[in-house]
């Protein structure tokens, strides 16, 4: 991963300053070397090609490029290599280094609303970044009112019709899925967005617009990353967190950590997962919604099982379902934890023990969802649940019900392309290959060819998955 993210941040900053030929950057890159007191530097075109590969520049090297292309210092050792290129990059730049203020958070959502968005535009980092963002967080100042004369004031009403948009573009995702969601929810944020900079409002009002406009980024966050966009995903997160960071909503705070943890731990950086999970369960004890905590303490169940963590990931779970036991029902609870149910506490616990190789412990969760949680509102969720199902069924080597949990999850997924539940299914196909000489293996595979199994497209239409597959 570092590897491709180099060569591609290379690439980028390489268009940017108009060297596409590798000689011409490294004279630059030389002189610039040299005229800092370094001396001179070897401009071999390999050099290049090692840093594409994700090799480190020699320290007098890398601070001559981050002196060349008006990077910080203090940034290039926050952010480590590659990823401090970003910050020459103007898109990235205005995500990483606007200040944590209201016209700060502004600017970053008015960045991400452009319809001529790069999408390449991407955080995936690690820990440094995580540190650094909660350190920023911490520090980041609140809004204000704003009492403009000569600017048509919003009301409560008017914040409340805005919150009640914010339902249902949940319920769309749970309903047509993520991709025409994705671009429903850009469309509400750059409206919310404006209304911030042009309408005047109370204290009060100013507060529920910025948990609009964090709750808005959120939900962009969360459509790219269920289509399988996780740097994409990453950009709305951070951005959601400038304009939570404006407010003082415990609930709005806690959600938009506890989903940036899930992109963390979904790439490995399980460190900056369990900070962001920190982070999202003190704001979730503050909101006193047993569903709210509940769903952090999950969160925080993955990211140690992710880690190999049994002990660790154990206790976070029995605290979640011991949060739950506590909850009421869903309209007694914050909108945006209207999903959180023992089913999900279920799923996430059997991912956690297919992560651990713990298969039979897997399947008793799923089990138990089946024995007691039938829900018929979300048959792809179903389906994602028996695919898993079925690999716990083959790591135990029964074929038998491996194949007829597998069958089961095709006919729930009817042939729609989810880009999770795809990846999930492929891999199934692949581990069954080994066994193909089962005729009901065969069978099998022979069934689910290319019509079943097909890769999603960008921003792949995926209704309600936020089960225990991540």
């Amino acid at each position: 991963m570092a590897e491709s993210q180099a060569a591609e941040l290379l690439c980028r900053v390489l268009d940017a300053l108009g060297c596409r030929d590798h000689a011409v950057f490294l004279r630059r890159l030389a002189a610039h070397h040299e005229a800092l007191g370094f001396g001179p530097m070897a401009a071999r075109p390999e050099k290049v090609s090692r840093w594409k590969r994700g090799v480190r520049p020699d320290r007098y090297t890398e601070t001559a490029l981050a002196d060349m292309l008006g990077v910080p210092m203090d940034h290039v050792r926050a952010l480590g290599w590659p990823h401090w290129l970003r910050l020459a990059l103007v898109g990235d730049r205005v995500l990483l280094t606007a200040p944590w203020t209201p016209a700060g958070a502004l600017a970053a959502l008015d960045h991400l609303g452009r319809p001529d968005m790069d999408r390449r535009t991407a955080l995936v980092s690690g820990s440094a970044l995580a540190a650094t963002a909660l350190a920023q967080w911490s520090a980041a100042s609140p809004a204000a009112a704003v009492l403009t004369s000569g600017h048509p004031r919003l009301t409560d009403r008017s914040a409340g019709r805005i919150e009640e948009r914010l339902t249902a573009l949940r319920h769309m995702d749970d309903e047509i899925g993520s991709r025409e969601t994705y671009e429903l929810a850009r469309a509400e944020g750059h409206m919310i967005t404006r209304l911030l900079r042009t309408r005047s409002y109370s204290e009060s009002v100013g507060h529920r617009l910025w948990s609009a406009a964090a709750e808005t980024s959120r939900i962009c966050g969360w459509c790219a990353f269920d289509s399988g966009h996780t740097a994409t995903a990453e950009a709305h997160y951070m951005v959601a967190a400038r304009a939570a960071a404006t407010t003082r909503d415990p609930v709005v705070q806690a959600n938009v950590f506890a989903f940036w943890a899930m992109a963390r731990y979904s790439q490995g950086d399980t460190s900056g997962a369990l900070d962001y999970s920190e982070e999202a369960l003190r704001n979730a004890m503050r909101t006193g919604s047993p569903r709210m905590i509940a769903m952090v303490h999950a969160r925080t169940a993955r990211a140690h099982a992710k880690a190999g963590d049994a002990r660790a990931s154990r206790r976070a779970e029995d605290a979640a379902f011991t949060a739950y036991d506590r909850a009421n029902h869903p309209d007694d609870e914050p909108a945006c934890v209207y999903w959180v149910s023992r089913a999900e506490l279920h799923s996430w616990a059997a991912s956690n023990a297919a992560d651990l190789h713990a298969s039979r412990l897997a399947l008793s969760h799923y089990a138990a969802i089946s024995a007691h949680h039938q829900d018929d509102s979300y048959p792809r969720s179903q389906a994602l649940r028996l695919s898993r199902a079925a690999d716990a069924h083959l790591s135990l080597r029964d074929i038998d019900a491996a194949v007829h949990t597998a069958d089961q999850a095709v006919n729930l997924m009817g042939g729609i392309t989810s880009e999770r539940g795809t990846t999930i299914l492929t891999d199934l196909r692949l581990k069954l290959r080994t066994h193909q000489q089962s005729r009901i293996v065969g069978q099998f595979l022979d069934r689910t060819d290319q019509s079943s199994v097909r890769g999603a497209p960008r921003l792949a239409g995926n209704v309600n998955t936020r089960t225990g597959l991540w």
